[in-house]
């Protein structure tokens, strides 16, 4: 009796650190990515993240998180074997650097994908309008910036439709590319949006630049980002960051001479 006893407390205690080590734990950060296999439902929260190489090779998306994406039409990474970098900003508010920016791209001939806000159409409308007029493309990043997995499936089309209709209300332009706010998904909302005729867009890279009050020192961030470009890249800058400001331009010109092409996300392979 007391080794059959011993024999049921094992097996308890082996599927207890199974079960613990079958979690999926996904990071926030837009860097570091770690993902275990478990069985993910529709409505299952995932945090789109990266783990970089640092080599020039195609990051670490997350086999299961990029499979759920990509049967949802979404994206994350453009053709492997092509030298090709699609840069796209998020635009939540407006912080005083977007008309640089829009220089910057001018200057250099680069075309963007720009994700904004319903606050930042109802408040930017000209730069918004500028975008257009320049060949860049605007994205949807929803009204209120919400986490789409906790919204009900209503609630989603009015988040992306919404601002859908406002858009083309101002400007006749229908947008086609979505990028969930804080990078938040689940297989549910991208069932949503994918009837809804949106592509959603994620990243191969991003890093930690979005704290207005925390800025990340200039050197470190164009070492950071030019030691991790890579072919098919889809880039996030977000255009509130003095930083990226300060050193698009130059940024744009290394990864030039490095032999990439920027493209837009109307023509990724």
């Amino acid at each position: 009796m007391i080794k059959n006893k011993y024999k049921i407390n094992i097996t308890i205690m082996l599927a207890l650190i199974i079960s613990i080590f079958s979690i999926s734990v996904i990071s926030m950060n837009g860097e570091n990515l770690v993902s275990t296999s478990i069985d993910i439902n529709e409505n299952t929260k995932i945090g789109w993240g990266i783990k970089r190489n640092d080599n020039h090779e195609q990051p670490d998306v997350g086999e299961t998180n990029k499979k759920i994406l990509e049967e949802n039409g979404g994206i994350c990474l453009g053709d492997k074997q092509k030298k090709y970098i699609y840069l796209t900003f998020d635009e939540g508010y407006e912080a005083g650097y977007t008309e640089k920016i829009l220089n910057i791209l001018k200057e250099n001939e680069v075309d963007a994908t720009f994700f904004i806000t319903g606050h930042y159409l109802n408040t930017q409308s000209d730069l918004v309008k500028r975008m257009l007029e320049e060949g860049h493309l605007v994205g949807n990043h929803t009204i209120n910036h919400k986490s789409m997995p906790e919204l009900s499936d209503e609630e989603i089309k009015k988040e992306v439709m919404g601002l859908h209709q406002a858009l083309y209300d101002k400007f006749a332009y229908e947008m086609l590319f979505l990028r969930p706010p804080m990078g938040e998904y689940s297989e549910r909302s991208l069932k949503v949006t994918n009837q809804l005729g949106y592509k959603t867009v994620m990243w191969s890279f991003a890093y930690e630049d979005w704290d207005e009050s925390n800025q990340p020192n200039k050197e470190q961030s164009t070492e950071k980002i030019l030691s991790n470009i890579h072919n098919g890249e889809i880039m996030l800058l977000h255009a509130n960051s003095k930083t990226n400001t300060e050193i698009l331009d130059n940024v744009i010109k290394e990864i030039k001479q490095m032999g990439y092409e920027f493209k837009n996300l109307d023509s990724f392979e």
